[in-house]
């Protein structure tokens, strides 16, 4: 199945039930399990977008079209839900989060809601004095556009927790803040050297650390945290998984995962309580020294020992080829403007990446870039032209996710390449970390080229959608909302950022369904309402064609099926499943 296109416009697919097309399909009647009519299903198959009414049996559509033809599917067992003024849509699909790092994090001292310093001494704070026998203070989420420099100090830190050392990943996860005690704990002075692939912050008066560390640097201090027990990653796999189905989700790609996480995920499934499907990109050794062979074997035999796990799928490898903008460790063709001569560092030296991806290429693996800056887009793009070239045609769907700035001429190899651009929606609009941390360090001319959903789906190549949650919002229509409008849902009556790159909804509709689930190899299964595929739906509370692109955020998920069972369910609905007389 070709993934949709942005082709299905709005007024396109008002035509398909304003002529009374009828676009079910008719396999033999069977006794339905659920029936969902009243609303306006939007399918995501590009041959019949709209539909008035499925019905469900053993886990499958057996039924998309129109109101009067399901009729037949009733019987004296079949549930009826009847949905007027309601959405149906395909289960959503993150292309691109970190589910159970994100469940963990929503026990720990969470500062992705402060808004200041002021919010986040108050936090930390109180947090501390809550958690008195806690031996570490642990939390994320620190907005780098709060602090000078996106350099929060060791001091501040300092004052909040003066008795035991503290460590803080910032929102984007590349940097970390510490206070003085977690950095005695792990030796750092100011005599360290900066790490391979990472950075110390620095006083500049005095050459001592100033408490940030920027990407691998971060490892210095957090190899000394306690570690997390299997118990409670399970418990935080579970968690996330739960808040995923209350925004509509239904497959997800945790996009870096190694063998603990991976084994939440595993016991999971061998208990059936997988309530989402799960994609786990397994992270690559991050010790660029690591042999290629010998790290290819490792992933294989993860992969082979993973195989026929309910809805958990194990074949694709996590690359990072750089960090990102904010931090000036994103990987650049041209300088950063406040630091002279400096172009960003790349994880791999392009020859090294070449050999990595070919190799994991050559035994069949999905390879999944993290790639923000121009050049790291276009290494990327250049080590999958290489393998493609070593180890001939096959249908590899290779995955950059994040993409953030581009060289325009660079956009195309994505169709040329077959690669999928797995783009955060959400990120594309002109907050603080574009307004202080991204523009002053590119320039205006570079700017234009930041997120270009518009551009890139222009060229033919296939988009996915991804939240990178916890970084951001995972609720689709957040992202979906800044995609259309290039705004944020806080300030809906500014101008669009970049107004040519601005999306439209059938084409994100189709980035959070049948794209997503084409990244995955699973657009044969999923990602489509369309008769013989798994009935993973939603019901959303309105049309999403019917209002205000500024609406979108407003609107709420109030049902979520897996294999046409319930996995969430919005307190507010109360929407009745009746059976049939």
């Amino acid at each position: 199945m070709i993934p949709l296109a942005s082709r299905v416009s709005c007024c396109c697919v008002a035509l398909v039930l304003a002529a009374g097309c009828r676009i079910e399909r008719r396999p033999p009647a069977v006794g339905a399990d659920l029936v969902l009519r009243g609303a306006l299903v939007w399918t995501a198959d590009q041959e019949h977008p709209l539909a008035e009414a499925v019905a469900i049996h053993d886990g499958l559509l057996v039924y998309v079209g129109d109101a009067g033809g399901v009729e037949r599917f009733i019987g004296s067992g079949t549930e009826v839900l009847d949905l007027p003024g309601r959405m149906v849509l395909p289960g959503f699909q993150d292309s691109n989060a970190h589910p159970v790092s994100a469940g963990l994090e929503l026990g720990e001292c969470n500062l992705y809601d402060a808004e200041d310093v002021a919010d986040i001494e108050r936090i930390v704070r109180d947090y501390a004095a809550a958690n008195p026998d806690l031996p570490w203070i642990r939390g994320n989420g620190w907005a780098l556009p709060i602090f000078p420099a996106a350099n929060p100090s060791r001091e501040l830190l300092d004052r909040l927790v003066p008795d035991r050392p503290a460590f803080f990943y910032a929102a984007d996860g590349h940097s970390a803040w510490v206070n003085t005690r977690a950095l005695q704990l792990a030796g750092i002075t100011g005599a360290t050297t900066d790490p391979v692939g990472g950075r110390i912050e620095r006083t500049p008066r005095t050459g001592e650390p100033s408490g940030t560390l920027r990407e691998d640097a971060m490892a210095l201090v957090a190899s000394r945290l306690p570690p997390y027990l299997p118990e409670e990653r399970l418990a935080a796999a579970r968690r996330a998984l739960q808040e995923a189905n209350r925004f509509g989700i239904t497959a997800i790609t945790d996009a870096d995962v190694g063998d603990e996480t991976l084994e939440a995920y595993a016991e999971l499934s061998r208990r059936g309580e997988l309530t989402a499907r799960v994609t786990v990109a397994l992270a690559l050794a991050s010790d660029v020294d690591t042999p290629v062979a010998k790290e290819v074997e490792r992933l294989k035999a993860i992969r082979d020992s993973h195989q026929r796990l309910p809805r958990l799928t194990v074949n694709t490898v996590k690359l990072y080829t750089d960090g990102v903008i904010e931090a000036r460790t994103a990987a650049l063709l041209a300088p950063y403007l406040d630091r002279p001569g400096d172009a960003g560092p790349l994880v791999y030296q392009p020859d090294d990446l070449t050999a990595r991806v070919v190799a994991l290429d050559r035994e069949g693996f999905q390879v999944h870039f993290h790639a923000i800056g121009d050049r790291a887009i276009r290494v990327s793009f250049d080590a999958i032209a290489a393998a493609r070239r070593a180890n001939g045609g096959r249908d590899r769907r290779p995955v950059l996710a994040h993409i953030e700035l581009f060289d325009p001429s660079d956009i195309r190899r994505f169709r040329e390449l077959g690669a999928i651009a797995s783009f955060q929606p959400y990120w594309a609009q002109a907050d603080g970390y574009i307004r202080e941390l991204t523009i002053p360090a590119l320039g205006p001319a570079r700017s234009r080229w930041l997120y270009p959903l518009q551009s890139v789906l222009n060229s033919g190549a296939v988009m996915a959608g991804g939240s990178d949650w916890s970084v951001s919002s995972l609720n689709p229509l957040d992202a979906i909302e800044v995609a259309i409008t290039r705004r944020s849902a806080r300030d809906p009556a500014g101008p669009a950022w970049i107004p040519e790159e601005r999306a439209t909804l059938p084409m994100m509709l189709a980035a959070y369904s049948i794209n997503a689930a084409y990244a995955t190899y699973h657009e044969r299964e999923n990602g489509s309402l369309t008769v013989g595929k798994q009935a993973d739906l939603i019901v959303v509370d309105r049309d999403l064609f019917s209002v205000s692109s500024e609406q979108i955020s407003e609107s709420r998920v109030l049902l979520t099926l897996l294999d046409g069972r319930e996995v969430w369910r919005d307190s507010t609905f109360h929407g009745v499943v009746r059976a049939r007389p």
